[in-house]
């Protein structure tokens, strides 16, 4: 009987059929479909994994995962389309060349056609499906690339004039527009004491405004770590200075022709000690700069 049970219990390994909810790790991203989800592309890669007889050839992490070596954020864009074929991407997405490569090795050629540049400059905006993507389909990217053409003018033109901003030499082709600078300052006041505030040099200058402004002003000593692959007509309120004085940022306001217009500021306060009369001031200030 006993060797009758384990003949029995051998058979279903060689019908095996996979789970309806297939759990799967995709370089350290853990994602949980359904199995027609992943077969719903004949031809594909997943197609071919998933509807295999071998099960014991497909690799699995330390928890049984089914697990698959590649980008884990990008899968998901491969697992939506999947799920219905299409392809709908957040704006300004910066990763598209990767995500075509994602869409190659996965076997994909009808979403590969989707992320091809060519197809996308040629489609209608309301056809295009990647429409979000900033390099393609920005309505400002002919005013980037006019902007451009005019810098050129005028540098071969004789007597071209330049104006002297913050970010270097540039066209003296002058925008208005309003920068707020803003920061976070906090300090400690005793009860007999006058601490200098120093609120000159702050941990961090914050940069708000269109991004086109804010370069012209600032150049180079304008982080955008924090607000990548803007383009240039866009409002940010991302940005932050590389240099830590406001006299500094003052300064390239005031030489790219801009005013100060308005300033505010809130403050709050909290004893330091229980048993001091210490106290530490914390306030955010902004400063609007304009310029006609």
């Amino acid at each position: 009987m006993a060797l009758a049970d384990n003949a029995s219990c051998a058979k279903p390994s060689d019908d095996f059929h996979f789970p309806e909810i297939i759990e799967l790790n995709v370089g350290g991203q853990v994602y949980i479909t359904r199995h027609p989800t992943l077969v719903s592309v004949p031809g594909s890669l997943l197609w071919e994994m998933f509807t295999q007889k071998n099960i014991r050839s497909l690799a699995r992490d330390s928890k049984g995962r089914f697990f698959v070596d590649r980008d884990g954020f990008l899968f998901r864009y491969i697992l939506d389309y999947m799920r219905d074929q299409q392809l709908v991407l957040p704006d300004h997405f910066p990763e598209r060349n990767r995500l075509q490569r994602e869409a190659e090795y996965f076997k994909l050629p009808e979403l590969v056609k989707m992320l091809s540049p060519k197809l996308s400059k040629q489609n209608s905006i309301g056809d295009d499906p990647c429409q979000s993507d900033p390099e393609e389909l920005s309505p400002n990217a002919d005013t980037a690339r006019n902007l451009a053409s005019a810098s050129a003018a005028l540098t071969n033109a004789p007597g071209g004039s330049f104006a002297s901003s913050g970010g270097g030499a540039g066209p003296d082709i002058r925008r208005s527009g309003f920068i707020t600078i803003g920061y976070r300052g906090t300090y400690t006041l005793g009860r007999d004491s006058q601490t200098d505030a120093k609120f000159r040099r702050v941990a961090r200058i914050m940069v708000c405004g269109k991004t086109s402004l804010a370069k012209e002003v600032f150049g180079d000593t304008l982080n955008e770590s924090r607000d990548p692959d803007r383009p240039p007509e866009r409002y940010t309120s991302r940005y932050y200075l590389k240099f830590t004085f406001l006299e500094q940022a003052f300064d390239k306001l005031a030489d790219a022709g801009f005013h100060m217009v308005a300033c505010n500021s809130t403050g709050t306060c909290a004893f330091a000690h229980d048993q001091t009369d210490d106290k530490i001031w914390t306030s955010y200030t902004e400063y609007v700069f304009y310029r006609e």
